[in-house]
Parts: structure tokens; sequence; C-alpha cells
């Protein structure tokens, strides 16, 4: 496709106001600057720079001040605390070098007080001074004073500092709940939008070329970024431009790189923000934020929004699960939904939403007039993934043998996620083995970490276990050779990966619809390694549970879902809506639901036999590929062909099923 990213239109494009969510460019942060200046204050208050007092005891005091004659006064301070002012002549002898040096800051003499000591009570002061005293002259004698000293700073601090805390912890508490970061005026603004907004300051780089496959949903986002470039060339006819669009699809398969390129190419502001940033603890944010969306949106028309995860707030109301009451989640979509079509007029915004979740959505949201266009997303076919893998395999190193569409067919099933995990395993893979190139073999083998985990060689496994691991895989492998509708097994492994202890990996056919023969070989083939274990071993154990699992879900799926029962008939207990998930009671009665376990059991076992039947029939041949399991401890396709011969109605070239496997259709012993 085209690259369209040209720029912004200047002949649409308006002034732009602020935006009250980013924070000021370049501005000063005047927080510090304040705590400097309150540090000077208390410095100057509580810190003496004039003077320097130095305290001694009680007994010095009276040996050797007291009758020296360098006394100038005694004063008693708050009746707890004696200070001793000397002289100015005796600040010259030596012995008083300690406290005659001017202070810190001060460069005339000390003026005092220069000693102190602490007292207990006046009362026994005043005696024992007066004892002390008592040889001396009248006109020798020194009397106390005495003197009251207000801190006035340290009593306002110690009723207005506790309250700053508070204060102090009730902002930083607040700001953290309603997003943090920027600005010490976020608690004011926790009603505005938390949107990100893309416009002629700040680009997305990422645009169409970067979205392989999606050519259908691209097709459809292009026509909404062309209704805003060139409305006229719609509405001269008479038409209105879309209200909105929702993308649907499951996870992974590019509903946000989809959006992330509308940004790119649009020649529009884009507001990009998730429907979680609408949730908050407090009843009216969400909202309060709707609101200031729009009211942005609005100034800088025409624009798109772009909300992803939409069922954060979308969800259909009075279907919670904490069954109703003043629910913050439907007051906010509420206001989404008057804001996109209420009385007020929404001209020019356009709004985007994903979600893999639709069938929860309100079916207010889905009317039309609000999101008139629902966009699905598919999981890539396989000329779909070759041309994601060329866009991932971009900026890779890789060898020449490496064909992309060789990659493309080993990957069924997966999502472009998937798919980019892959090129970036194979990367890891390569560099772990100090490799200049990455190899055909390291993305082979990255599709096997991704699905079936890590290998685990080191795990120790009994060599009874180990046998009994290598026939059940080998029975799986038998079942779905031998039968025509089974997926045909790729790649069988008795090497522990993550949790299993054995796996096989399949091919499926890439269809869109699935017949009951197809549903039937599939359990079959599924019930081959428990029907091998009790063959050759007379016995059966715990490592089928997965198959079991899997196996009574299709079952079950074919009678309640599919019709696909005789007793049964033509009726589906499938609910689309998803209403029933709310429900206690179940859509059938208990005789009928006695005749779908029935039902179910019965499938199962006949399936199960028929397994038994095929692996009795070819037990020489299940002997050697479990053999040979052992010995090699994984086995392809080659070894089945060599053993069972072409397996019958494969149309597949020999190429594109080495090597291969399936990532929803993988069976495990655990």
């Amino acid at each position: 496709m085209e690259n369209k990213n040209k720029g912004f239109n200047k002949g649409n494009k308006k002034p732009n106001t602020p935006n009250t969510g980013n924070k000021k460019p370049n501005s000063p942060n005047k927080v510090w600057l304040y705590v400097i200046l309150f540090g000077i204050f208390l410095a100057f208050t509580f810190m003496d720079f004039g003077s320097k007092t130095k305290e001694i005891d009680r007994q010095k005091f009276e040996t050797e001040l007291l009758f020296s004659g360098d006394l100038e006064k005694i004063v008693v301070v708050n009746k707890d605390k004696v200070d001793i002012y000397l002289k100015n002549e005796a600040l010259s002898k030596d012995k008083y070098d300690d406290v005659g040096k001017p202070g810190a800051f001060n460069f005339s003499k000390n003026t005092g007080p220069h000693y102190f000591f602490k007292i207990g009570s006046v009362e026994s002061f005043e005696i024992q001074l007066a004892e002390a005293q008592k040889d001396l002259e009248p006109g020798q004698r020194i009397a106390a004073q005495y003197e009251t000293k207000h801190n006035y700073i340290g009593e306002i601090l110690s009723w207005v500092l506790p309250f700053a805390i508070i204060i102090g912890i009730w902002f930083f508490v607040f700001r953290r709940m309603s997003g943090g970061g920027g600005g010490g005026n976020q608690i004011f603004n926790i009603g505005k939008s938390k949107a990100q907004v893309f416009d002629d300051e700040r680009r997305v780089k990422v645009n169409f070329n970067d979205v392989a496959g999606l050519e259908e949903a691209k097709v459809e986002i292009m026509e909404i970024v062309d209704f805003l470039k060139n409305s006229e060339k719609y509405t001269k006819l008479g038409g209105k431009i879309p209200k909105g669009a929702l993308l649907v699809g499951p996870p992974g398969t590019g509903k946000t790189l989809l959006a992330k390129a509308v940004a790119g190419e649009a020649n529009v502001p884009f507001f990009s923000l998730s429907g979680s940033d609408f949730v908050e603890m407090f009843v009216g944010v969400g909202a309060s934020r709707v609101r200031d969306l729009f009211k942005q949106a609005k100034a800088k028309a025409p624009c798109i929004i772009f909300i992803d995860e939409i069922d954060a707030i979308g969800r259909a109301r009075g279907k919670n699960a904490n069954f109703g009451g003043n629910d913050e989640r439907e007051n906010t979509l509420n206001q989404l939904l008057t804001e996109m079509d209420g009385f007020d007029t929404n001209s020019g915004v356009i709004i985007l939403a994903a979600t893999n979740r639709a069938d929860i959505l309100d079916s207010a949201l889905m009317r039309a007039g609000r999101f008139d266009r629902q966009i699905h997303l598919e999981l890539p076919d396989i000329v779909e993934r070759e041309a994601i893998f060329k866009v991932h395999t971009r900026e890779l190193k890789m060898s020449k043998e490496v064909d992309v569409s060789f990659l493309a067919k080993q990957t069924p099933g997966f999502s472009g996620a998937d798919i980019a995990n892959v090129c970036n395993e194979a990367a890891l893979i390569a560099a772990r083995k100090s490799k200049k190139e990455i190899e055909r073999q390291d993305f082979l083998d990255a599709v096997d970490r991704i699905v079936g985990g890590l290998e685990r060689k080191t795990k120790i496994i009994s060599q009874s276990e180990k046998r009994t691991i290598a026939f059940h895989e080998a029975g799986h492998a038998t079942v779905s050779w031998l039968l025509e509708h089974a997926n045909p097994l790729i790649k069988v492994t008795i090497i522990p990966r993550g949790r299993a202890l054995g796996a096989a990996w399949y091919l499926p056919e890439e269809r869109q619809i699935t017949t009951k023969e197809q549903i039937l070989d599939e359990m079959a083939s599924t019930l081959g390694g428990r029907a091998s274990e009790e063959i050759n071993f007379g016995k059966v154990s715990t490592g089928a549970l997965n198959d079991l699992e899997r196996v009574t879900k299709q079952a079950f799926a074919m009678v309640s879902f599919f019709g696909m029962s005789d007793k049964i008939g033509n009726l589906s207990y499938y609910d689309s809506s998803g209403q029933s998930d709310f429900g206690f009671t179940k859509p059938y009665s208990e005789k009928t639901s006695e005749l779908i376990d029935a039902e179910v059991k019965a499938i199962v076992e006949e399936q199960y036999q028929r397994a038994i039947n095929v692996l009795k029939e070819n037990i020489s041949g299940l002997t050697e590929l479990a053999e040979t399991l052992l010995e090699k401890e994984v086995i392809f396709s080659d070894d089945l062909e060599r053993i069972f011969g072409k397996r019958k109605g494969d149309k597949e070239s020999p190429d594109s099923v080495n090597f291969n496997q399936d990532k929803t259709n993988i069976t495990e012993i655990k």
C-alpha cells in the first residue's frame, strides 16, 4: 500500500489548545527552591552563629570560675540552665581560648554566654551558690540573675509541623492514586483526561507499511482517515461521516498496531488512551474524564479518538458480577454513550475502539450512530503469515537458506504477535549459539520453544516411565496417520518440554468449517495414546489428562452446540450473547442434561474403541514406531511414512509438512 505519511494537512489545521494532561516543557521545579529557603530559615533560627558556648560541670564552675574574679554575671535561663558570662578583659587569657575566639560567622569577640551547665531546681542552686560564697566579702559575691526565653519558632513548628506532614502525605497518596508523576497540582486534575495527543508536534512513526496482512481492515480504516482528509468529497452528496469503528479480533491480531498506523497516516490530531484510564476509585471521575476528552477533541476537530480495550468500561449494563448498584463503570459508559450520539453533536470527531470481547459489550454502544462499523480481524492465513514474516524479518540477519514461505507453513494458528515472538526468539537462539546469521533450524527451534516450552533434557525419568511415554506418543502418531480426516502428525518427541513429558505436533488443514467425520477422527487420534497404553501394558496412566479434557469438550460441543447427536437433534444450547454466564440455571431440563451426558459418554467411548481397533490391526507398526522413538527421542513424518506407507488422502508436498507443528493442536502427556 502506498505510504501516505506526508505530514499534516495545513488547510484543515486549527489552533491547538493547551493539553491540560501534559506537563509544561522546561517548567522550573520550585519545590526544591522552597526546601532550600526553609532550610536556611531553620539554620538561622536554631543555630547561634555569633557565639561559642561550652558546657562545663558544676564542680568546675565552683572550683575554678566562681573564685577566679573573671565572671561578669550568672544568668538562670528558664529555671533549668545556668549561663556564665566572662568579662571582656578575661577573654584574652590563654585558659579561655576555647571560648574567647569569635564565632564562625561573627568576626568580633565572643559576647557570651561562654559557659553553661544544667540544674535540677532553682532553690537547690541558690542554696549551693550561697554556700559556696559564704567566705567571700559581700562585695565580691555574684548574685544570680533570672531570665525567661521563648522559642517562638519552635512553639509554632510544634503546632504547624504535624499538620504539614499530614497534608503532605495526603497530597502524595492522592497524586499516586490519580496517576502520579506530573505536577504538584495533579490532585486537582484527577478529572482530566489522560489521553496521549499525537499532532504536528508529536508524531507516530508506524504507518500502514508496517502492518502486514489485514488488507480488508486497512481498506476500511483508510476510508475513515480519508473521511477526515477529504470530507467534502462525501458530504456534498448528503452523506454523513461515520461516528466510530470497532476493531474486534483475538489477542495479537494487530488491533492496537492498526490504530498506531492510523495515527501515523492521519493528518489530524489523534487521541490515544485505554479503557482502564477512565476507571478510578473516586465517584464521578470516569464520567468527568470522558467529558474532558471530548471537550479537547472538539477543540481540535477534525480528529480521531482511539480507546484500547474498551470492554473495561463498555461491559453490558446490568450484567456485572457485583449485581448492579451504583457502578462507576456504568456511569462512565452512560457518559460515553451521551458524548458519542447524544443531544449535543460531535462533528468531526471519530472514535476508534479495540476489544477481543465484543460479545460482552453493551448493545447501546454497538448500535448504528455510535459504532457504525465493526471491523473484524481474524488470525492470519498462510498468505498473510508470509507477509507478517517479511515485516518482522526486515532487521534480522538471516541466512539465504531461510524461506519465508516455508516459515509461514510451519506456523498455522499463529497470530501476528506470535510471529513477532518467533522471529525474536530465533534471533536469541542464534545468538546463544554464537552464530553470525539466523538459520532455518533456529526458526524451527523457536517455534518448538514457543509452543511446547523449553527442553528439559536433565529431567530424571525412569526407564519404565520413558517406555510408557514412548508407546503413548506412538499411539497418537499411528492413529492420526491411519485415519483419513485426522490432522496428520508431523513430529513426536519424548523429550520433556515445559510441564509436558512428551508432545506430538500436528499440521491442521486450514478450513473454516469442520464436519462430523473430521471431529470424530480427531477425537480417535487424541485417544490413541491411552489406547496404546492399555493394549501394550494392560493398564492406563494419568498421562492422558490433557487428551481426555480435549475429547470431552469436543464431544460436549458436538452434542449441545453443533447439533451432531441423533438423540438431541438439531438443537443448540450455545449462548452467543454471554448472558448465561451470569445465570444459575441451564437452558435445558434435567432429563435433557442426563441425555447429553449419556451421548457425550457414548461418543467418547465409541472413538476410544475405534482407536483400540486401529492399533490392534497395526500392532507391529506401533511397536516399531515406539522402539524408534525410544532410540531417537524425536521422530518425524518420514518415519511414519516408512513404517505405514503414504498417508491416505495426503495432498501436501513433503517440504511443507516436515518439522511442523500447530500451536492450537498439540497433544501432551503430563
